[in-house]
C-alpha cells in the first residue's frame, strides 16, 4: 500500500480575522448618577417629612398641655367642658398661634410666634 499524502489544514493567505471575545450586553437600569440622584431625593424628602412631622408633634404637645392647664383653672365651675370647640363642627381646625399660647405669657408668646408661624 502505498503512503498517502497528508494534507494539512493551513489558515487562509492573510490570516484569520480577529476573534471578537468582548461581551456585548445591552446596558440595562439606571445609570450610576441617576441612582445616586434618586437616592439623594429620597433622603432629603424623609428629612422633609420628619421635619413635618416633629413640628406637628410640638404643636398637638402644646395643645395638650393647653387642655391640661384648662382642666385645672376651670374643675370648679360647674358643666364646664374642657377642650369642648368653639366652632360648631367635628373637623379639626388649626389652632393659631394665640390659642396656642394663650396661657403662657407675652414673652413666651413673641419668643415662639415667629418660630410656629410657618408650620402651623
Amino acid at each position: 500500500m502505498a503512503a498517502s499524502k497528508v494534507k494539512q489544514d493551513m489558515p487562509p493567505p492573510g490570516g484569520y480575522g480577529p476573534v471578537d471575545y468582548k461581551r456585548n450586553l445591552p446596558k440595562r437600569g439606571l445609570s450610576g448618577y441617576s441612582m445616586f440622584a434618586i437616592g439623594i431625593g429620597l433622603m432629603l424628602y424623609g428629612q422633609y417629612r420628619i421635619f413635618k412631622w416633629n413640628r406637628e408633634r410640638s404643636v398637638l404637645q402644646q395643645v395638650r398641655e393647653n387642655l391640661e392647664e384648662e382642666a385645672k383653672i376651670m374643675k370648679d365651675v360647674p358643666g364646664w367642658k374642657v377642650g369642648e370647640s368653639v366652632y360648631n363642627s367635628n373637623r379639626w381646625h388649626t389652632p393659631t398661634i394665640d390659642q396656642l399660647y394663650f396661657l403662657r405669657d407675652d414673652v413666651d408668646l413673641a419668643r415662639n410666634k415667629l418660630n410656629h408661624i410657618f408650620h402651623v
